[in-house]
């Protein structure tokens, strides 16, 4: 098996040609490494090799990692999975980003813990019900919302389309997913994986989530 230092290489060699293919500068594009259901020590691993953006799913995960990755002092963690409004305040305390806002409450309550948090707004544009975010429709709101909110500061959009081992079939929720963020003058786009962040780059992705890639396989924490 090759090491994470090599699949870290490979990733970032995909990266490398997705934008020399979209005509991008890769500076513009954010490697964020999902280290959900893999212990603290492979986080550790990764930041000795340079990663600093990690993502996490559960707010309940993070907590048991906290004591153990606070010595990396230059490490930022983004919730990636769905957030009960009822954790807020341990979010806040965990969070550095959250990309899974979907709705104004959800938004009230994180400004009202008093941290300063970066968030996105995600969106879903698929009908799959097994999918989290906000319609289309909700956008308007949550937009206006976030940006009257003193300690939250909205930097864009975030999807998840259905799954496909054909990546091109990702393709139109990423260029609507684009489409929509820039109707609303928000530069930061997070969307595209392991599978399919060649097709995500082309349509303008700035973050792509990248877990299996890296880590291979997931298992029990």
């Amino acid at each position: 098996m090759n090491s994470l230092a090599d699949r870290l290489a490979e990733v970032r060699d995909r990266i490398g040609k997705a934008c020399a293919a979209a005509h991008r500068d890769p500076a513009g594009v954010k490697l964020l490494a999902v280290t959900k259901v893999f212990p603290p020590d492979i986080i550790h691993e990764a930041y000795a090799l340079g990663l600093r953006e990690f993502g996490e799913n559960y707010v309940q995960e993070m907590e048991r990692k906290a004591a153990s990755v606070a010595p990396l002092t230059d490490a930022r963690f983004h919730l990636i999975g769905h957030l009960q409004s009822n954790k807020t305040r341990k979010a806040a305390e965990l969070f550095h980003s959250i990309e899974t806002v979907d709705s104004v409450k959800l938004l009230r309550r994180l400004d009202a813990e008093g941290k300063p948090i970066d968030v996105m707004i995600e969106v879903k544009l698929s009908h799959e019900e097994s999918k989290s975010g906000a319609s289309v429709d909700d956008v308007p709101a949550i937009v206006d919302a976030a940006r009257e909110c003193r300690n939250l500061r909205l930097t864009g959009m975030m999807t998840v389309p259905p799954w496909s081992e054909d990546a091109e079939l990702s393709r139109p929720y990423f260029a609507q997913l684009r489409e929509l963020a820039a109707k609303y003058g928000l530069p930061e786009l997070s969307m595209g994986m392991s599978h399919d962040l060649a097709v995500a780059i082309e349509e303008g992705a700035t973050w792509v989530r990248v877990g299996t890639a890296l880590f291979g396989r997931r298992v029990k924490v």
